[in-house]
């Protein structure tokens, strides 16, 4: 009986627990525990950097044997597998290219050398005048802002044409740089290129 009343009357003994381990501690029976989540690194001020640090970018570099005058295999957008001939590479570093439109159908257009494949056949362009052509020239035209119902009908209505300055300056080109191509060279921009079965890229010679 005696140990029983010591026991009783024993102080209850407070717990040791750092703030850690109550965070830790199990709620309820599911098993459910506290988490406590911190975030570091919002005292350190983030280093900003000087106008006069940054650079702009320089102009892209061209592909290796990439000279005004090489024909182009294009591999994406519109007019993907046809051929093109390379008459100089623009401000923005887009290349300008032109079929030409007389002999397969594609005109004078920007293309971006990371989706086209450059081969060893070349074309003379001697007599083709292609310095007035920038970047300017392919600008959009900004179209009056209007009602949102009006505009989308009249999308599917209207459609853009190309001015007649520009046919002119297309086919005086086309006729300068057509001036020069043989018979399989026509022949050669006319066929589209793909690839058929037990035919792999890397081991072709373009």
């Amino acid at each position: 009986f005696g140990s029983r009343l010591k026991r009783t009357l024993a102080p209850h003994t407070t717990s040791c627990r750092t703030p850690q381990q109550k965070h830790s501690v199990k709620m309820g029976k599911a098993g459910q525990a506290r988490q406590v989540f911190r975030t570091y690194g919002k005292t350190k001020s983030a280093s900003k950097v000087k106008s006069t640090e940054k650079k702009t970018p320089g102009q892209q570099k061209l592909k290796k044997g990439l000279v005004p005058g090489s024909v182009l295999i294009m591999l994406a957008g519109r007019f993907r597998g046809r051929r093109a001939v390379f008459l100089k590479q623009l401000a923005s570093g887009l290349l300008l290219v032109t079929g030409p439109y007389a002999v397969n159908g594609v005109p004078l257009r920007r293309v971006n050398q990371r989706m086209c494949i450059g081969t060893s056949t070349k074309v003379d362009l001697k007599g083709a005048s292609f310095g007035s052509v920038d970047d300017a020239y392919f600008a959009r035209e900004k179209k009056a802002a209007g009602k949102k119902g009006e505009a989308m009908f009249a999308a599917g209505a209207e459609k853009k044409e190309m001015s007649a300055e520009k046919k002119a300056g297309q086919k005086t080109l086309d006729e300068a740089v057509a001036k020069g191509l043989s018979a399989d060279v026509r022949s050669y921009l006319k066929a589209r290129f793909s690839l058929s079965s037990k035919m792999y890229p890397h081991e072709l010679r373009f």
